[in-house]
């Protein structure tokens, strides 16, 4: 049966991964990697939404701040302790990449959940490109800081000889695993609740449950607001433990 077949049958027909379709700005051609989409247009403005803050915030400087000054240094001031907590002072020199990632993602997040909006970090496209830039950096950060030192990450010295090649081996698999559950672990959060709230919004067209689908989709609405935030908070904080691993890889 198709949609317009159970439409006009007054069937409840809603597709709640619709919302995650990819779809060129300009015409309904193919999509290629040259291609204005729905993603690069809500990247962009994540992007230009990040620079507005930060430029906008710290341009006044002023010691007494006014909110948008205030939230640009909280995220700054909470971004510096995160990376200096994990990886030491040492670690500051890659405060930058850190906290442009920590915006970038927490501004995509919050971006997405405006009406009508696109939500680029539900794609393992951009989270595993995101993932592989930070497994990728580390691994060449460990190698050029450390040397065959950094292989000492895999041996654990202070486990019983005979078990040190298994752990090896476990410890290898789990580091080459590390940017497959960073990425999916941010796609799949943030796809799983647009797709629930989706969800009720459909229940929301018929009358007998109506309020009730209203009071879940708030409650939803808000605590994917929450989920936005811890995201990229998980996100930036495992980019500082795989960063501390590379500056100081010995077990």
């Amino acid at each position: 049966m198709t949609m317009a077949t159970e439409e006009e049958a007054g069937g409840l027909v809603f597709h709640p991964m619709d919302q995650f379709v990819i779809k060129p700005l300009f015409g309904d051609g193919a999509v290629n990697w040259y291609t204005p989409t729905n993603a690069t247009l809500w990247m962009a403005l994540a992007a230009l939404a990040i620079t507005g803050l930060l430029v906008f915030g710290t341009r006044g400087r002023a010691i007494v701040p006014n909110r948008l000054q205030s939230i640009a240094e909280l995220l700054y001031g909470m971004v510096r302790k995160m990376v200096e907590d994990v990886t030491g002072k040492d670690g500051l020199k890659y405060f930058p990449y850190v906290m442009t990632l920590f915006c970038f993602i927490l501004f995509a997040n919050f971006l997405a959940l405006l009406p009508k909006s696109f939500s680029p970090t539900s794609h393992i496209a951009v989270t595993a490109v995101l993932a592989l830039l930070v497994f990728v950096g580390v691994t060449v950060l460990g190698f050029v800081k450390n040397g065959a030192h950094f292989l000492g990450l895999f041996w654990v010295s202070s486990a019983p000889l005979a078990l040190r090649p298994v752990l090896a081996v476990i410890e290898l698999i789990s580091y080459f695993v590390r940017p497959v559950s960073h990425s999916i672990r941010l796609a799949g959060n943030i796809m799983a609740g647009h797709a629930v709230i989706k969800v009720f919004a459909a229940f929301a067209a018929i009358a007998a449950i109506a309020p009730v689908s209203v009071v879940a989709i708030t409650a939803m609405y808000g605590l994917e607001v929450l989920v936005a935030l811890i995201q990229a908070y998980v996100f930036t904080i495992l980019t500082c433990v795989y960063l501390k691993d590379a500056l100081h890889p010995a077990h």
